[in-house]
């Protein structure tokens, strides 16, 4: 066995040790940080030599001279729209509500996702090769999170858009760029013991006491959220990211009590709207797994309009809180269907609630991470007859999602090229929302 072998079988299982919560007394929800990538890796399985531990998530202090500059606009988001105009149906470019300095942007129905698949140069290829087909056939949402794929799917983000910039498939202006923080972003490119890495980053710099941090996975420190955005920026050299996610705040329920994590959350949407008053964010949102479509008896439940009254009583009504992300599918349904969310004194589903309070919603887990791309139910099969009889299960999933009211962009993970070109087929279609 190699000693670069051994070196990584041992962190692995050290990471496993930090975040499985024991050694600090506290859990988090292993299915929200199954689903999203949390950093209890788990998944650190690279096939790439890493380095010692550097500057690349410490506190950041670089120059952003060679940052791409600029953010998507009003402006650039139609004339993107109006270039696919001839190759997309009714209905596939909706407006995302922004309002504001920002302007409300013209955005597609469909979005690409960069959370799945192992760390490997393979793999941020496919990534490149399909983001750059996706967005040559109507998307202009891409999303991503520091923590996916530890690092990589930012850095390859980072190559792939002044390359697309530069051929002329898009400019900076007409593509919406979301990423997320909250769990902790591990750099594939590391190797170094998690504790010393933890205390040495993260806890002496103080971006975070050791109490902020939750399951050995997720901290909402002001401090930390601001340093993972200078990573993002970094990673993808970008003046300004469109969409800032608080990522998975739910996940502290499972060990904080309620009102420490609704004060925390308080304190990140302050953070949140200080960066975008310094123009490194357009706008910002939660994104969450469960939080938003679980009844309010789950352990897990967030109350939507009591954090937007927090962006409200800190921003005022020029508050840039804009955008709300769920996990939305013919299996996962709860985001349309059950009532969690009170609204003046009315309980609803997310999407109604969201429509009520002057929110954009984006979906995730499109086709359930794969799942719904075969044997999909007959009765959800049977709801997109528009697209022909030789749709596929995958693209009357996708119809499903993108048509249901109150959606503005359903994500899809998308690595292959082959899974691009079968999914944004539907685009040709009209995607009416259904009644």
């Amino acid at each position: 066995m190699g000693l670069q072998t051994i070196l990584r079988a041992r962190n692995s299982l050290r990471w496993l040790s930090l975040c499985d919560g024991r050694k600090l007394g506290v859990t988090a929800s292993a299915s929200v940080v199954e689903q999203h990538g949390g950093f209890c890796p788990t998944s650190i399985n690279n096939s790439e030599p890493r380095r010692a531990l550097s500057s690349m998530a410490a506190p950041v202090a670089s120059s952003s001279s060679h940052y791409i500059t600029g953010h998507a606009t009003t402006e650039g988001t139609a004339n993107f729209a109006k270039k696919i105009d001839a190759n997309a149906g009714a209905g596939h470019f909706r407006t995302l509500r922004a309002g504001g300095a920002v302007g409300d942007l013209i955005v597609s129905s469909l979005g690409i996702g960069t959370y799945m698949g192992p760390d490997s140069d393979s793999v941020d290829r496919e990534y490149m090769e399909s983001i750059t087909r996706s967005l040559s056939l109507g998307i202009n949402v891409i999303d991503c999170a520091s923590n996916y794929r530890n690092m990589r799917s930012e850095l390859l983000i980072g190559q792939v858009l002044p390359m697309a910039i530069k051929q002329g498939i898009i400019n900076r202006n007409e593509v919406v760029v979301c990423s997320k923080a909250g769990y902790l972003a591990f750099d594939y490119r590391e190797d170094i013991d998690p504790y010393t890495y933890i205390d040495e980053t993260y806890i002496k710099t103080e971006l975070f006491k050791r109490e902020e941090f939750v399951g050995g996975c997720h901290c909402l420190s002001p401090a930390y959220l601001k340093n993972q955005l200078e990573l993002s920026r970094r990673n993808m050299g970008l003046e300004t990211i469109d969409i800032y996610f608080i990522h998975n705040p739910e996940t502290q329920l499972s060990a904080v009590p309620r009102s420490t994590v609704l004060s925390r959350i308080k304190g990140a949407i302050a953070a949140m709207e200080e960066c975008c008053a310094e123009g490194k964010i357009a706008m910002y949102g939660i994104a969450t797994w469960n939080g938003f479509r679980v009844n309010a008896s789950n352990k897990q439940h967030l109350p939507l309009e009591e954090i937007l009254s927090y962006a409200k009583d800190i921003g005022g009504e020029n508050h840039r809180f804009k955008v709300v992300q769920a996990p939305y599918n013919s299996f996962l349904h709860q985001a349309a269907t059950e009532p969690s969310q009170p609204v003046r004194g009315r309980r609803m589903p997310l999407l109604h609630a969201a429509h009520h309070l002057g929110l954009s919603v984006i979906t995730s887990a499109t086709i359930n991470q794969g799942n719904l791309s075969k044997n999909l139910n007959p009765d959800v099969r049977n709801k997109s007859p528009e697209l022909g009889e030789q749709r596929t299960d995958a693209q009357a999933a996708i119809q499903f999602a993108r048509t249901t009211p109150g959606i503005v962009t359903s994500l899809l993970g998308m690595r292959k090229v082959m899974h691009v070109e079968e999914n944004c087929a539907v685009i040709r279609y009209p995607a009416h929302p259904r009644t």
